[in-house]
């Protein structure tokens, strides 16, 4: 059984636990405008945006008592492939469905999301 938060460490994992947020969001933001506004350039920053938020998901599983436990490890680190691969998969499937409206050039990715 997982033991409970120590108080010493209710600060780091209250921190981690804000920064998993924080990161996450920054990361599917990040993601999300550089694929929309085709700019490359913003996917190293949604990267990093990432390292930050498998960072954080470090620091939360471990103040939090959670690699004691071979269950807890693996939902940890199922949750953090999820999120690398989630957004890719939405943005495919989205795509995907919004390409079949268009045809020709109009089809291609970055411009299917710029129409308004």
């Amino acid at each position: 059984m997982t033991e409970p938060v120590a108080l010493a460490n209710f600060f780091t994992v209250f921190f981690s636990a804000a920064m998993v947020i924080m990161t996450g969001a920054t990361y599917a933001l990040l993601f999300a405008y550089s694929r929309v506004k085709g700019m490359p350039r913003l996917m190293a920053l949604a990267y990093l945006a990432y390292l930050g938020l498998f960072a954080s998901v470090m620091t939360l599983a471990s103040a939090a008592n959670l690699f004691n436990s071979t269950f807890w490890t693996v939902i940890v680190g199922l949750m953090l492939l999820g999120y690398l691969v989630a957004p890719h998969a939405i943005w495919h499937l989205c795509v995907g469905t919004h390409a079949q409206e268009l045809e020709g050039d109009e089809a291609h990715p970055a411009k299917i999301f710029q129409q308004s």
